[in-house]
């Protein structure tokens, strides 16, 4: 062991902290600065958007009720789409079907999914972000945590000058790993309740350069054997070359979204499982595999699939695509029979109804539920069990491993970030600790702020 203490001069102060400008980050931000408190969000890397951007995970999930017809998610959300189209960077979800190339051919929850340009989405988000009055700093890695009775008095940074402390009222923990809530010592769980083992890896990538008449002929010459999760996408050439010994992944198809720009696609297809992505050493073993399984990816699709003889790649995702890793233990835990008993919550500050998706470690393929219409999730899942001046949003939220796969993706992480950033405000204006102020106000101000609510 080894000691080390340094005096840090060096502090900046503001009224309410953001950490990470992902999309929960980027919609706590907006949200809070809108509502008038002094902001700043800090990210460690170099824009906004985290898995969208850097990730290059898309399209966006559904935002739309489980039956297709009602758009559930709104708000800072549908501003961001809205803004997105105008540059020519996505389309709108209310024009996008089920069964098409910018759902990869799935209709199980993929409805309405929003195609965009992840390098739009970046200059879309910091755009909105600094309209909104708040302030940003990249290249700032959160190092320590300073609390002391559940309040987080200041968070340790540093930045290219050297260390500094940032001192708030309230701090969003938006990092997706719950980093601020573990670091100050709240409870939470990691993984499977049962094992502990998290939802397997990916990462995603870009390719162009294919003949799409005949890649997209192919498929609609298949269309009988799409739309089941598991076995969509190419699923009939991976089986053949599964048995050639040119498929080694243990994944049975290949998402692969087109984008509102020529000759650009998205493609899920890798899959790296058992990894802890709290991890440093984890992290790096799966980036590496997962360069190892595009190039296979690359490899197959060029030998196999009608149209991509001459396939280009144009990047690999710079992060890891991440689905599941701690969730904080809150005043309410969301479970899995919530959601599909669409439970009552008189705290409610969203509603989604993406289907719980759980891809499997082992096997390829998922375990898909769709949810019953939608379901509403209580801002009580948002606090830390007794916290002073801490909340959580995106993906960490409290809730149980099979209820986060469905309230992990980004149109739900945005809306989630959009309360806390509501809230958080709200909470300052009234100097109240988060858990004291009133749930029906914040439901009101998010209502007027475009949110979609149900069943008030």
């Amino acid at each position: 062991m080894y000691q080390y203490s340094k005096t840090i001069s060096r502090e900046i102060e503001t009224d309410v902290l953001v950490v990470g400008a992902g999309s929960a980050g980027f919609g706590a931000a907006v949200a809070a600065a809108r509502n008038g408190a002094k902001t700043l969000i800090i990210e460690k890397g170099s824009e906004m958007g985290g898995m969208a951007t850097t990730g290059l995970v898309g399209p966006f999930m559904t935002c739309f009720d489980d039956d297709a017809k009602e758009q559930v998610v709104k708000g800072i959300f549908d501003e961001l789409c809205l803004r997105m189209e105008e540059k020519g960077g996505a389309i709108h979800p209310s024009k996008v079907e089920g069964m098409t190339t910018y759902s990869s051919y799935y209709i199980k929850s993929h409805c309405h999914v929003t195609p965009f340009v992840s390098e739009v989405l970046a200059i879309t988000m910091e755009e909105m972000l600094l309209e909104s009055g708040a302030e940003i700093l990249y290249q700032t890695n959160v190092i320590d945590v300073i609390a002391e009775n559940r309040r987080i008095e200041k968070v340790v940074v540093a930045m290219k000058e050297g260390l500094a402390t940032i001192k708030a009222k309230y701090v969003i923990d938006c990092t997706g790993d719950a980093d601020i809530a573990s670091e100050a010592g709240f409870e939470m769980t990691i993984g499977s309740e049962k094992d502990g083992v998290m939802q397997p890896t990916s990462l995603f990538f870009e390719v162009g350069n294919i003949d799409r008449e005949a890649f997209v002929g192919e498929l609609e010459s298949k269309i009988s054997r799409l739309g089941i999760p598991g076995a969509n996408c190419w699923s009939w050439y991976i089986e053949e070359a599964k048995e050639n010994g040119d498929w080694h992944l243990e994944r049975n198809e290949i998402g692969n979204y087109e984008q509102p720009i020529k000759n650009r696609w998205k493609i899920n297809a890798t899959r790296i499982p058992y990894i802890d992505a709290t991890k440093s050493k984890d992290i790096t073993k799966a980036l590496i595999e997962g360069r190892k399984q595009v190039q296979e990816v690359l490899s197959f699709m060029r030998k196999y699939v009608p149209g991509c003889e001459n396939i280009e790649l144009i990047q690999v995702a710079s992060c890891l695509g991440v689905r599941e890793t701690r969730r904080i233990a809150g005043e309410y835990s969301l479970t899995a029979e919530d959601i599909l008993a669409q439970k009552h919550f008189e705290d409610a500050i969203c509603t989604f109804a993406y289907a719980i998706d759980i891809h499997n470690s082992e096997g390829g393929g998922a375990t898909f539920k769709q949810v019953n219409h939608y379901y509403n999730i209580p801002y009580r899942c948002l606090l830390p069990q007794k916290t002073k001046n801490l909340i959580v949003a995106g993906r960490s939220i409290s809730g149980t491993s099979e209820a986060a796969a469905s309230y992990r993706v980004i149109p739900c992480c945005i809306a989630t970030g959009e309360a806390a950033g509501t809230a958080a405000a709200m909470a300052l204006n009234e100097n109240l600790t988060p858990a004291k102020i009133d749930a029906g106000r914040l439901q009101k101000q998010l209502i007027k702020q475009g949110a979609v609510i149900k069943d008030l």
